[in-house]
């Protein structure tokens, strides 16, 4: 005995075609919700919905696996027949997390959630706390970087199914290392998405870079927040997913009195507190808000922590010599860094050249452990015309640098897979479209796109070509290879520093204190009993430091050290230890920064 429910207050008739046969559905209450029981049916049955006259039968919206794809038939799903054996884990405070991104299908040569247990050994030796996986929900085609999720209580055939990506996150518990689950609750895939048949689930009143917003405000809205806010829920409760990463949170058009975010907060928190779990969900935006991870209790919307977007900008432009367009023409100097890192936002209320208005408002009362730093991510990476990662665009040397500012940072810091070692193997922007008019206009799109920027278009990797997704996938060989193997030890060695420095771990506004000089491309970071040190320039520079120092990491061996200052060769980081102490910290006074 199984029972269907469907929402689709559209709908005149709907009827449930299981094992072959065609069973009438009945209107249940006035908010357009469908049921029956069909007596054979249970885990295994494969079945589909038909909608008045239409003789197409329509996979179901809430389908929880489509072995055929997200165009075939649903198939009912057991999720208590798995057996768990992760009921002592409990994740690590995101505070003290370090976070690694990574995606499935490319993370390993086979690409599956099995095959990628095999490698979680890595992980947990170098120091890793927390996984952040792509979207696994399933989309079009077998290959994607999951933003084009269709079939969103679905896990995506291709990378093994639900009960595989259960084996991950048990496995994963089992190591001690908690997964995060990337999610996309702005919109669907241009590809597969029948939840149109059924009920409205987008509002075109609303636009978005993918068509209509997401109705989280109109009529039907309160059955489309219900199936968001069930989605998450099911993969936290069903999954044992220990937090969610949402997708461009900006995107969302929601005016209501009680936020999509702050009802989404609420029933995570309460669904914590059922399980006797830390569940923590993390917010995409690029809107500058702190309101995004302020609590609920003090008029926020009760995200745990955001991405830091203009920390990675402001970093990446002040490592590439080479001047970038877009977002990153607001970035480029040591200003700009030095103010992200003591106060997160560097447009915080101030003027945009590239956005031509003022943006943001400031979050120097907001603890900097509610942000996420990094130097890569798959957007960072994938963006780019051909995928090249950061010691790729700006050498290995000054990589280092920003590993190491990074893993200091006042941030929770987060890396992409292939990272810790300077993967060779790009990350590029790969889709699988089944549909020829809709593959062939990404291929032109994303041509289009760069020819803007002077790339020839022949140069530009086709991502609708399995090539192109092919060569995106680690080369794990590489590892133990002499300068990969380098840059290993010195991820190694940044991680347990983090982990066993208390003042490293402190994220209360105020804490980190940066001197520099723009002329000398120099930039000195103060956080506690450690000071780091980089030099940026194309000469030697000597840099002053509190007495007593002592070296405690350098990413080469010539810096010399004396009693008040460092000298540093050209692009290298040292790490410095001092005997001041973060209770000294708090009377002192910033160090100004030069320009």
């Amino acid at each position: 005995m199984h029972r269907f429910d469907l929402w689709a207050p559209f709908a005149k008739s709907v009827s449930v075609s299981a094992n072959g046969k065609k069973f009438p559905m009945a209107h249940v209450g006035e908010r357009g919700w469908w049921q029956v029981e069909v007596a054979d049916a249970g885990p295994g049955t494969e079945y589909g919905y038909l909608i008045d006259e239409d003789p197409t039968s329509y996979p179901d919206p809430r389908s929880q696996q489509q072995p055929l794809g997200v165009h075939g038939l649903s198939r009912v799903y057991d999720q208590h027949a798995f057996q768990w054996t992760d009921a002592k884990f409990q994740a690590k405070p995101l505070p003290s997390a370090i976070v690694y991104e990574l995606h499935i299908g490319t993370f390993t040569t086979n690409g599956t959630l099995d095959s990628a247990i095999e490698r979680l050994d890595h992980l947990v030796d170098l120091g890793i706390t927390h996984l952040e996986l792509m979207p696994v929900a399933s989309f079009s085609g077998d290959f994607g970087w999951g933003y084009d999720g269709v079939a969103l209580f679905s896990v995506h055939q291709p990378y093994g199914g639900p009960d595989a990506l259960k084996r991950f996150v048990n496995a994963a518990h089992e190591r001690g290392l908690a997964v995060l689950l990337d999610v996309v609750y702005n919109h669907f895939g241009p590809v597969g998405n029948y939840t149109g048949k059924f009920g409205p689930y987008l509002n075109d009143a609303h636009k978005t870079p993918w068509g209509g917003a997401v109705n989280l405000e109109g009529a039907g809205s309160f059955e489309v927040r219900r199936f968001f806010c069930d989605n998450a829920l099911m993969w936290m409760r069903d999954y044992h997913i220990d937090g969610l990463r949402l997708d461009a949170v900006h995107a969302f058009v929601d005016r209501s009195a009680i936020h999509f975010l702050e009802q989404l907060s609420t029933e995570v928190e309460a669904l914590g507190a059922a399980l006797s779990r830390r569940l923590v969900l993390i917010a995409e935006s690029d809107l500058n808000d702190p309101r995004i991870v302020i609590p609920r209790e003090t008029g926020g919307l009760g995200m745990d922590a955001q991405w830091s977007d203009d920390f990675h900008h402001a970093l990446f432009t002040v490592l590439n010599r080479e001047p970038e367009a877009g977002y990153y023409s607001d970035f480029g100097k040591l200003c700009h860094l030095a103010k992200a890192l003591e106060q997160t936002f560097v447009y915080d209320g101030i003027y945009s050249n590239y956005r031509r208005r003022v943006h943001g408002r400031p979050a120097t009362h907001v603890s900097q452990h509610r942000f996420l730093g990094f130097i890569q991510n798959h957007d960072q990476i994938g963006n780019r015309a051909t995928g090249e990662r950061i010691s790729q665009v700006v050498g290995l040397d000054r990589a280092k640098i920003a590993a190491a500012l990074v893993l200091t940072s006042p941030f929770v810091p987060m890396l992409f897979q292939g990272e810790e070692w300077a993967a060779t193997s790009p990350f590029l922007y790969f889709a699988n479209h089944e549909d020829p008019a809709m593959a062939r206009a990404v291929s032109e799109g994303r041509k289009h796109e760069f020819e803007a920027f002077g790339w020839k278009p022949e140069s530009i990797p086709d991502p609708e070509s399995r090539d192109t997704f092919v060569r995106s996938t680690l080369n794990w060989n590489e590892v133990s290879q002499r300068e990969h193997a380098d840059m290993l030890a010195w991820h190694r060695d940044l991680i347990r520093l983090r982990r066993t420095t208390p003042c490293l771990n402190n994220g209360e506004p105020g804490h980190t204190r940066v001197t520099y000089n723009q002329q000398e491309q120099w930039l000195r970071m103060d956080r506690g009993s450690i000071t780091v040190i980089c030099n940026l320039s194309q000469s030697d520079r000597t840099i002053p430091l509190p007495a007593p120092s002592r070296l405690f990491l350098a990413s080469k061996s010539e810096v010399q050290m004396n009693e008040a200052a460092a000298i540093l060769p050209s692009d290298t980081v040292a790490i410095v230890r001092t005997n001041r102490t973060s209770a000294d910290d708090a009377g002192e006074n910033p160090h100004p920064g030069s320009d």
